[in-house]
């Protein structure tokens, strides 16, 4: 959906297998494909001996059984999450129930009770033992990993650094494959821009998203989804100089090369642009229909 981000392609994927990523790092693929997880949902294994589980996955029971495989003689101290979309967070419970470990990470996004996060994706089963914020770790012998806070994609998003590495583990807010969807009225495309600008602060040397390979040159890749998501904005902004607009004539425009079956994910990323922007008074809506301000 962007040309303008070189992205890492990683099609060639043994699910269900453990493949080693580095000294510390191991990965399980969830064979759940489709056009927001690409080629599934990597399952991280940080650790020798005791282990921490990075987003368990997706509730399939030949994925839970491969990762139970991959870690079988060992100790698992930590179920840790990043976020609680529906292919990151629910394999956890069964996990903890087999493993007894404690599930450790995120907040669960507020929705159910009137507040504004209802989206189908959400897992609203996830319950964590502890929720880990800014700078809290879990550590086992010779790994660490210390809580990100990355609002955004989802309001509650974390990454966590492993500082034996140099790497960090970035979930869905930054991925090597693609833009990650911001999707209101959870996603917050102002608070996303913000974390991608917190990661370029850091000296990390390593990224591995939950979705897609590694990412080797992190900060270059996020000055590039920066500068994408700015020439977003800035094409939103001309086409309202023309006059004013609803959001399914905005996408025509915008994505008219993309698959028509993505439309919907794109729409939701303008309007999150949108909300942005009448948020700083750069434009205004009417219904649904909206404008510059003058």
């Amino acid at each position: 959906m962007t040309d303008d981000v070189r992205f890492v392609q990683d099609d060639a994927v043994a699910y269900g297998e453990p493949l080693v990523m580095s000294p510390l790092i191991r990965r399980v693929v969830a064979h759940n494909p489709n056009p927001f997880t690409y080629t599934g949902t990597g399952t991280y294994i940080v650790g020798r001996g005791t282990v921490a589980i990075i987003d368990p996955g997706p509730d399939l029971p030949e994925h839970i059984e491969a990762v139970l495989k991959a870690v079988d003689g060992e100790t698992v101290s930590h179920l840790v999450v990043t976020h609680t979309h529906r292919d990151h967070s629910p394999a956890a419970r069964a996990l903890k129930a087999r493993l007894g470990a404690p599930i450790v990470g995120c907040a669960q996004v507020k929705g159910e009770d009137g507040m504004p996060a209802a989206e189908e994706a959400v897992d609203w089963d996830y319950t964590p033992d502890r929720i880990l914020t800014e700078g809290e770790t879990v550590s086992g012998p010779g790994w660490t990993l210390e809580a990100l806070e990355t609002p955004g994609h989802t309001s509650t998003h974390l990454c966590f650094a492993l500082p034996e590495e140099k790497a960090l583990f970035t979930g869905d807010h930054v991925m090597g494959w693609s833009t990650s969807v911001v999707a209101p009225p959870d996603g917050d495309m102002a608070a996303y821009m913000n974390s991608l600008r917190k990661l370029l602060e850091r000296d990390d040397e390593r990224y591995y998203p939950t979705h897609g390979a590694p990412v080797d040159n992190p900060r270059a890749l996020v000055r590039g989804l920066i500068n994408h998501r700015r020439m977003r904005e800035g094409q939103l902004l001309k086409l309202l100089a023309d006059g004013p607009m609803a959001i399914p004539a905005m996408v025509e425009v915008l994505y008219a090369s993309t698959p028509r079956y993505l439309h919907a994910a794109a729409a939701r990323s303008v309007l999150a642009h949108l909300i942005d922007l009448e948020n700083r008074g750069r434009v205004a809506c009417e219904g649904e229909i909206y404008r510059l301000v003058e």
